[in-house]
């Protein structure tokens, strides 16, 4: 099975010894997104929405760059600092999706990088 990486200059850089996804076979692997502007490199957390739709665009772009949309993510981890954002989450995370929605976990973790409140990976098929 061939690996190969997908980076793009519209998601953030990598802040560790990671990529932002690894293509193998038919099978992206997303890291784990943060809410950083890829531009400016400033984390966006005005608000949780803010936050989360700054990491969806994120997702999005390593997406497209493997030439591939949301309706081929099959799973998805969501980590959050706390419960209490779940539903605010959920909203902007569910506006990225039709009904065929992927698979799903949301965990409530003590601390994210960059002291942020949501970080968001997934795999898609291509």
């Amino acid at each position: 099975m061939k690996k190969s990486i997908i980076k793009t200059l519209h998601a953030p850089a990598p802040i560790g010894p990671y990529n932002q996804a690894v293509r193998a076979g038919d099978w992206l692997f997303i890291s784990g997104q943060i809410a950083i502007e890829p531009i400016s490199g400033n984390i966006i957390n005005d608000s949780i929405a803010s936050e989360t739709l700054q990491v969806m665009h994120n997702l999005q772009a390593i997406l497209a760059e493997a030439g591939l949309g949301f309706e081929r993510v099959v799973k998805t981890t969501i980590f959050i600092t706390s419960m209490d954002f779940f539903a605010e989450v959920n909203e902007v995370y569910g506006t990225f999706f039709s009904n065929d929605y992927p698979a799903r976990e949301t965990v409530a973790v003590s601390g994210l990088p960059k002291n942020v409140r949501v970080e968001i990976s997934m795999i898609a098929i291509a």
